[in-house]
């Protein structure tokens, strides 16, 4: 039942201006329940009828449709719950089951032209036309572009319209203009433009027929030469006069004329006296209405033509896309994911089509300067094509997000509301738990100054994606851009407080909401405070306390100093990694050589330096393991006692140095700091690893 509510898909697109087909309805927006959307339907499902058309009791549903309703409405992303849902209905024939399953699943799967075509049918049977109808324009509406549904709708209004009545006949010729303004452009509407020539055929409109042919002439589909050949017989088997609207036929014939004068002219067995010959008083023979067998073929022929050039025209056109028609293997809508094969081919075929649009772009602006209105035509003509091309994308690769962006950023010079219908598609019906999509079109409204909506779309996904922490922030930041940052503070607090069953998540908001009290509020206090209560609940967690020595250092050192030394002995005090104390411990001793007060403070950090180093390389020796060393150093005894010795050149011997070179007061200032430069550089040039800058401290510094 998938594989036939989902085939030849493709066949079903052209949208010149999608903001209007895709007007939001309630049948379009999947924003609530499966069960709520049911009752809400097209019948609300309050009233049953059988496939007989009998009313039934209230209630009275089959037997496993609870199960199977329950099924999809625990997760309505399972397409398999759906099918067998809707294969059971079909099956049960139960009239109410079958409306309430088909408008829940429609309402998230649009695309399914087929089952909007079982729906119709479901409705036509059991004797609701009005109903059928319905179904069919809600679809229609859902996807425009489906030649499928489109013929599956004429012909329904076929079988059930008086056709002697006028305005049948008026209605029925409007809903075909319809159905090739929407999906005429499709590649594949071959067989709609049939459907319309042979149905003004039957109504005796030859000159119709011949309309409604010449226009496919102009659009590049697959059987194109088909049509070439169906119009080309169709003007040889009647008279021009009977196939051409009069305007046509008068223009054919006056350059049949035109054409008649000027050959006579060129003739040199007409003279001025044989133009004489009739009497005086008589005129030319009268038009009775008929045109001789030769004025018959030369106006053919002038037709013929017109015909062969026009069909030269859209031959081009086919060939240029004809490898990229041939690359798409499944134009039809599945939530089954293409290869990237196929996406390759659309993205291949759009960047074709957009750039094709572009060049007529440029070539319609040389053209304005110069009154040339072909070339603008051209030019709308390729922006029309992309749009289409864009709409039978979207139907195939709906549950791509890349498409839509590709949709929004070529929309996006050409007006506002239309980029902001094409996101409402790809969020409300389409990617409604894709937040990354959500959050550009906040974005988007945000930019454009629609605070409202931007607020509106962030809440929806927070109640659809719940606990998303780029939803949350992203809220924070709408409310901070806006002015409004007593409701970002109160957002944050919010956040921390429902996190706190999540120690790591509530640490992150925590990080967060001390960053805006004391980068916007200039609240350190209450910053402070934040982290602080945060360390509680995770008392492992270092960048809760990277982060509140970060705060302390921000202030005045002189004044902080004792915070920041307190906030370095709580951290060595944690459960923290070895790692992380060691660089905790190196903070705290480079803050106390740079800021201390006193030097008991600089050498009580040095040796709790130390001791932390000596307990890390310990356990890292441990972990290692003793033996390996004990080998690695066998080998390396045994390796030396075979390499011949070489003469080393002299060097002098080291002299620990015990303490700074003195001050050279009085003397060349330059010289002085170059001297304490070299020496600072020999004690420190390897702070960065966790030795070496201190190997020699204590020579400075004795312990007390």
């Amino acid at each position: 039942m998938a594989a036939e509510g989902t085939e030849e898909l493709g066949n079903t697109e052209q949208l010149t201006n999608p903001s209007e087909l895709y007007e939001p309805e309630v049948a379009d927006l999947p924003g609530t329940d499966a069960k709520e959307s049911a009752e809400r339907g097209a019948d609300g499902g309050d009233t049953g009828f059988t496939a007989g058309g009998e009313e039934e009791e209230e209630g009275d549903m089959p037997a496993d449709f609870q199960r199977l309703w329950k099924l999809t409405s625990d997760n309505p992303q399972d397409f398999n719950s759906w099918t067998d849902l809707l294969q059971y209905c079909e099956q049960e024939g139960h009239m109410r089951a079958c409306r309430q399953a088909l408008n829940a699943f429609l309402l998230r799967y649009p695309l399914c032209y087929g089952y909007w075509k079982k729906f119709a049918d479901l409705e036509r049977r059991a004797g609701h036309i009005n109903k059928a109808e319905e179904v069919c324009e809600r679809g229609l509406k859902a996807i425009p572009l489906s030649v499928d549904l489109w013929i599956h709708y004429i012909n329904l209004l076929l079988g059930t319209l008086n056709m002697n009545l006028p305005e049948s006949t008026q209605r029925i010729r409007s809903v075909f203009e319809e159905a090739v303004a929407a999906a005429g452009w499709d590649f594949h509407s071959d067989r709609l433009w049939d459907l319309y020539a042979e149905w003004e055929k039957e109504q005796g409109n030859l000159n119709f027929m011949t309309g409604v042919y010449d226009r496919v002439l102009r659009v590049p589909t697959q059987l194109y030469n088909t049509h070439y050949e169906k119009l080309k017989a169709h003007l040889t088997s009647h008279q021009p006069r009977d196939v051409l609207s009069p305007e046509e036929y008068s223009k054919v014939r006056n350059e049949y004329k035109q054409s008649q004068i000027q050959a006579k002219k060129e003739r040199s067995d007409i003279s001025a006296e044989e133009e004489e010959e009739r009497p005086p008083g008589e005129e030319e023979p009268a038009d009775n209405g008929k045109d001789s067998e030769e004025a018959v073929q030369k106006m053919r022929e002038l037709l013929m033509v017109s015909l062969e050039e026009l069909y030269q025209q859209n031959e081009a056109e086919v060939r240029k896309r004809w490898n990229f028609e041939e690359s798409i293997k499944r134009p039809y809508f599945h939530v089954k994911p293409l290869d990237r094969a196929q996406l390759k081919a659309w993205q291949s075929y759009l960047d074709w089509e957009i750039a094709e649009a572009e060049n007529a772009a440029v070539d319609a602006e040389g053209a304005a300067v110069e009154g040339n209105e072909g070339s603008k035509q051209k030019c709308i003509t390729g922006h029309n094509r992309v749009l289409i091309l864009f709409e039978r994308c979207l139907i195939a690769c709906a549950l791509y997000e890349e498409f839509w962006n590709k949709y929004v950023h070529y929309l996006a010079p050409h007006g506002l509301e239309e980029v902001r219908n094409v996101y409402r598609r790809a969020c409300e019906i389409h990617l409604p738990y894709k937040h990354s999509i959500h959050l550009q079109w906040a974005s988007f409204e945000e930019k454009h100054g629609n605070i409202t909506e931007a607020q509106r779309i962030l809440e929806s996904l927070e109640m659809t994606v719940p606990g998303l922490a780029a939803v949350c922030l992203r809220t924070v930041g709408l409310e901070r851009r806006a002015g409004r940052l007593d409701v970002a503070e109160a957002l944050l607090k919010e956040t921390v407080e429902k996190s706190k069953d999540n120690p790591q998540l509530h640490a992150f908001y925590s990080i967060k909401l001390a960053r805006f009290l004391h980068k916007l509020c200039k609240s350190p206090s209450r910053a402070r405070t934040v982290l602080q209560e945060a360390i509680e609940l995770s008392p492992d967690n270092g960048r809760l306390y990277h982060n509140l020595l970060e705060l302390e250092m921000s202030g005045d050192p002189r004044a902080n100093g004792g915070e920041i030394l307190q906030c370095v002995a709580k951290a060595l005090a944690a459960p923290l990694s070895p790692k992380t104390k060691i660089l905790f411990s190196q903070r705290g001793l480079q803050f106390a050589e740079d800021f201390g007060t006193t030097v008991q403070s600089v050498v009580s950090m040095y040796e709790e330096h130390q001791k932390l180093l000596k307990e890390h390389d310990g356990k890292r020796q441990a972990e290692n393991g003793s033996n390996d060393d004990t080998e690695k150093m066998s080998k390396m005894d045994d390796a030396s006692a075979l390499t011949v010795p070489q003469t080393a050149p002299p060097t002098m011997p080291h002299v620990p140095i015990t303490t700074p070179p003195p001050s050279m007061m009085g003397g060349d200032m330059s010289g002085s700091y170059g001297s304490y430069g070299s020496w600072y550089q020999q004690q420190y040039g390897g702070y960065g690893s966790y030795q070496n800058p201190w190997s020699q401290y204590n020579q400075y510094y004795p312990p007390s």
